[in-house]
């Protein structure tokens, strides 16, 4: 079987997923300039990274080309719209993003000298198929600017969704504000790390 018509689809789709990522930091509409990436049709262990305004993401995640279409008409593939090649095999590629509740006062602050829970919940982009649940969350917490990194106590609380308590020093401790760092794995062995250098200031 010819594959590098699967390979373009899979190039196209990660270009997608790297579109996305920026997305998900920043809130900023897809850019004209989409960056693609050759990817083998066999499965492989991939490592992909992005960073804007100082957020760092690294995933770690295997893939393999798909045998069949799994990308829900709402969200058509890059290939599609840009090549006009439709009916190859396409899908999202499996990367865990993650969304936060800060649990912030109405000046963006959160108190200090005590504990403090926010709330961090993985999901990934829409697919016909079920995606993986996320099974673990580990969460660091920076006073310093991230010179240095304490854990801190997680729970799980729902459906890919888990409770971080966190032990807030003195704001006059905390001059840089918090920082977080993230790691998550999901039942497919596929991980995320994500480091905020300055996640929310102490009040």
């Amino acid at each position: 079987m010819n594959s590098a018509p699967s390979r373009w689809r899979r190039t196209a789709n990660l270009a997608a997923v790297a579109a996305a990522a920026l997305m998900a930091l920043t809130g900023c509409a897809l850019s004209a300039d989409v960056v693609a990436y050759d990817l083998p049709a066999e499965s492989a262990r991939y490592s992909f990274q992005a960073e804007t305004n100082g957020t760092k993401t690294v995933w770690e995640y295997t893939s393999a080309q798909p045998t069949k279409n799994d990308a829900p008409p709402s969200q058509p593939c890059v290939g599609d719209i840009i090549q006009k090649k439709p009916g190859l095999p396409c899908r999202p590629e499996p990367l865990i993003f993650l969304k936060y509740d800060l649990g912030l006062d109405l000046d963006n602050t959160a108190k200090s000298d005590g504990v403090h829970h926010i709330t961090v919940t993985g999901y990934y982009q829409e697919r016909l198929s079920t995606p993986p649940t996320v099974t673990e969350l580990r969460a660091e917490a920076s006073f310093d600017g991230g010179k240095t990194w304490k854990s801190a106590s997680v729970k799980a609380s729902g459906k890919n969704t888990f409770t971080v308590d966190i032990n807030h020093p003195s704001r006059d401790e905390a001059p840089a504000g918090v920082g977080l760092r993230i790691s998550a794995t999901d039942s497919a062995k596929d991980t995320v790390k994500q480091t905020i250098p300055k996640a929310y200031q102490l009040g």
